[in-house]
């Protein structure tokens, strides 16, 4: 990993790592009203205007706060952050919170998405129909993605799924503890050798990085007999950035979270 990675040290801009990893861009904005401004903010037409105090002096701007978020929405408005909690408080029941295991080997599930679900087929035609959300974990203990629906009006679930080798994008806890393990392992020399090289400073916390991660699934000869079982099991392969500096090439590094193993793809 460590010849992998440093080739590419440097030479990964934002631009170019981004379109081949598929990640988000950050793109800087110009704040309105600041062009053509001075850093002493004294000099300008309109500045001496102001102090002038005459007849075109621009008076001072009004900031309207935004309208307090309603604690229940309508229809198929977004879920309000009431909405949400609600849901994911009934849905993770005294039984799961009991039985199912997080990323970092903690009781309790997984939480991964809070959505509002879509209505039933009788209810297409209801401008206001009943509000419900759809609330997914994942359970470490056994590898299941668990999918409860809940009514937002009765507070109960109307439905429970559990489904075996599904593997839903990764929340940012995963991908977290996926660059901890990282981190820790001999395997993760590479990264902090590069971190290293772009920053003088000792790589020692995921805090201390960007990343996005991908799902990894086993493909047959494609990797080490231990990842033999990512997609049964849940697996990430991480793309980290030094903040506010280049991407480091980690792609040949996968980590198992459910075996809580990192392992090294062969090279084609």
């Amino acid at each position: 990993m460590r010849e992998i990675v440093h080739r590419h040290l440097g030479k990964m801009v934002a631009g170019a790592a981004i379109a081949v990893a598929g990640t988000a861009v950050m793109v800087g904005i110009t704040l309105p009203g600041t062009a053509g401004a001075d850093e002493t903010g004294g000099t300008g037409a309109a500045a001496r205007s102001q102090q002038a105090g005459g007849a075109g002096a621009a008076r001072p701007g009004v900031v309207e706060s935004p309208p307090a978020e309603s604690d229940k929405g309508k229809g198929t408005d977004p879920l309000t952050d009431d909405e949400t909690e609600r849901a994911e408080r009934i849905a993770a029941d005294r039984q799961l919170l009991a039985s199912a295991e997080n990323v970092d080997g903690r009781r309790g599930p997984q939480r991964l998405t809070v959505d509002l679900a879509d209505p039933e087929d009788d209810e297409a035609d209801d401008p206001n129909p009943p509000r419900r959300a759809d609330v997914t974990f994942y359970d470490y203990r056994d590898d299941t993605l668990v999918t409860k629906t809940v009514d937002l009006d009765t507070g109960k679930v109307e439905e429970t799924g559990v489904q075996h080798g599904v593997q839903p994008p990764l929340s940012r806890a995963e991908n977290t503890e996926a660059a901890a393990l990282l981190i820790a392992d001999p395997l993760g020399a590479g990264l902090k050798a590069d971190y290293k090289d772009a920053t003088g400073r000792e790589l020692t916390s995921p805090d201390q990085l960007l990343f996005n991660g991908a799902v990894y699934r086993a493909t047959p000869g494609a990797q080490p007999a231990a990842l033999d079982k990512c997609g049964e099991h849940r697996c990430v392969r991480l793309f980290p950035k030094v903040k506010n500096g280049p991407w480091i090439d980690a792609r040949s590094i996968v980590v198992d979270l459910s075996a809580r193993k990192v392992a090294q793809l062969r090279r084609g």
